[in-house]
């Protein structure tokens, strides 16, 4: 009986690991991290935090490609993945917040400035660090920048802190949707992140490498399948 409660405890293990949930809405990046890399998708609202506005999307990935000192630095990638009933928008910005509390950020690309505690429309707030392009406005929208329908934006930024950070965490993901045609009353709508996947190529062999949901689930399968191998080897001699 103590067998089978060890073995029907691995199988419930293994079917958390693979339904449990892999991501959480925050990326963290330590030194060995280098190529990490976290693809967010966004939904699009209007109002303070007003219900979804249905085809308003956008997708963001972002890869650490260094860290000097006090500087983490990203290379990234925007796309406006907007479909009907939309017939038009535009992703003016992007917006995150840092841990640490950020000192300084560059940009280059197709999002080329940068500013610090701006404040994002919708009931969002004020946002750690934005990234707008020069014929933005600002991050909460006006002028006439920004990625339209199907169009992918991309370049890299840097993320400075006031004292070297051993790992930083990034979190909070927004975007600013502008020019939007289609939706009845609505022009212009924020859209909040959700990481659909990340992925890690690190070159650092310091550490301890954790292991994916689904090879703990596989794990979990294998012990489960050895206890029972066994009990059939007892059953056998008895």
């Amino acid at each position: 009986m103590r067998l089978t409660r060890t073995i029907a405890s691995l199988a419930a293990a293994a079917t958390f690991a693979f339904t449990g949930t892999a991501f959480a809405d925050s990326m963290v990046f330590g030194s060995g991290d280098i190529n990490k890399t976290v693809t967010l998708t966004y939904n699009g609202y209007s109002g303070n935090g007003g219900a979804s506005i249905g085809g308003l999307t956008g997708s963001t990935t972002f890869t650490l490609t260094g860290v000097s000192g006090n500087t983490y630095s990203f290379d990234y990638s925007v796309t406006n993945t907007s479909t009907t009933p939309v017939d038009g928008s535009r992703i003016s910005s992007f917006a995150f917040n840092t841990d640490p509390t950020i000192a300084s950020a560059t940009s280059t690309g197709a999002f080329a400035q940068t500013t610090l505690n701006s404040n994002y429309p919708n009931g969002i707030g004020t946002v750690d660090v934005c990234f707008k392009d020069a014929t933005t406005g600002s991050c909460a929208g006006g002028g006439s920048g920004g990625l339209t329908l199907g169009q992918t934006g991309t370049g890299s930024f840097s993320l400075s802190f006031s004292s070297p950070a051993t790992a930083v965490t990034l979190s909070d993901f927004f975007v600013r949707y502008q020019s939007i045609v289609g939706v009845p009353g609505i022009s212009s709508a924020s859209g909040a992140g959700t990481i659909t996947t990340s992925t890690s190529t690190s070159t650092s062999t310091g550490g301890t490498a954790v292991p994916e949901p689904g090879m703990l689930g596989l794990f979990a399968l294998g012990l489960a399948g050895l206890a029972l191998s066994r009990r059939r080897q007892v059953l056998r001699r008895a």
